[in-house]
């Protein structure tokens, strides 16, 4: 639903805001904010306390959130969420062949990822060693703005939901070389939208790099993005651009054709 679609459909009766407000409470929670107060989940979602407070026991009530000392987490009920999403909706299970493939052919590990609000959410992953500090699988979400795959997505978005994320988006600094100036950032995506793929170089995590390509579907419609994570240290940028990407571009190819040829309705 395109941002313009989504402003008529608030406007219409049946749009039940109190669940957008409960689904933003949920999303603010992270690695980074593993537990909140009100204080902190109505200054992270810019609702009101009294708002935030009533959802907040909401969920502690139905038993997707607990509290300890006026803090609020998460807890694993929360995980149904995103099973039900995997369970139904299984096509990503296409992907890891050639995805395998690729793994094994430069022995780097690599993720499929979608856009979800400002994030980008991992919705299938083939990993080998682990170079982040975090870790990542399926459910994971990392910052549009600091990672490739989050570059490739954006890249491609129609203006006005790119300006949409623009102006819902708070540049942090998560290192010396994060891009947290708009129009820098802005220039940075065109060129991933000219060349047709994307990188970045320890933009989110010191030590990591990584370069991404779109997936497509039949339309030729920019349905995900698939990346390769590598250390800095271990894999050069031109390793990276003149090695991996011809590998991850055909994979990436394959997967589009492969979700093409099973008529997955989910992608169209």
């Amino acid at each position: 639903m395109s941002t313009e679609e989504l402003d008529n459909f608030k406007k219409s009766g049946d749009y039940i805001q109190s669940l957008e407000r409960g689904l933003q409470v949920i999303q603010a929670f992270s690695q980074q904010n593993s537990s909140m107060t009100v204080s902190d989940a109505a200054k992270k979602t810019g609702l009101s306390r009294p708002a935030a407070r009533r959802i907040l026991l909401t969920l502690e009530a139905l038993g997707f959130a607990e509290s300890k000392n006026g803090s609020y987490s998460l807890t694993a009920r929360t995980l149904s969420l995103g099973y039900a999403y995997l369970s139904s909706n299984n096509s990503w299970s296409m992907a890891h062949p050639f995805m395998k493939q690729f793994v094994d052919q430069t022995g780097e590990s690599c993720s499929i990822s979608i856009l979800d609000g400002t994030d980008i959410l991992y919705v299938a992953r083939v990993s080998t060693k682990r170079i982040m500090s975090i870790n990542l699988g399926v459910g994971s979400r990392l910052p549009a703005y600091a990672t490739s795959m989050g570059h490739v997505l954006l890249a491609n978005l129609p203006k006005a939901e790119l300006e949409a994320y623009l102006e819902k988006m708070n540049f942090e600094k998560f290192t010396d070389k994060t891009i947290t100036d708009k129009e820098k950032f802005l220039k940075v995506l065109e060129g991933v939208r000219e060349k047709n793929w994307g990188g970045v170089d320890q933009q989110f995590e010191e030590g990591l790099r990584s370069i991404a390509v779109p997936i497509r579907n039949a339309r030729g419609k920019v349905i995900a993005a698939m990346n390769c994570s590598v250390h800095a240290g271990r894999v050069s940028k031109d390793v990276l651009r003149e090695e991996f990407l011809p590998l991850l571009q055909e994979a990436a190819e394959q997967i589009g054709q492969a979700l093409a040829a099973a008529n997955s309705s989910s992608f169209e």
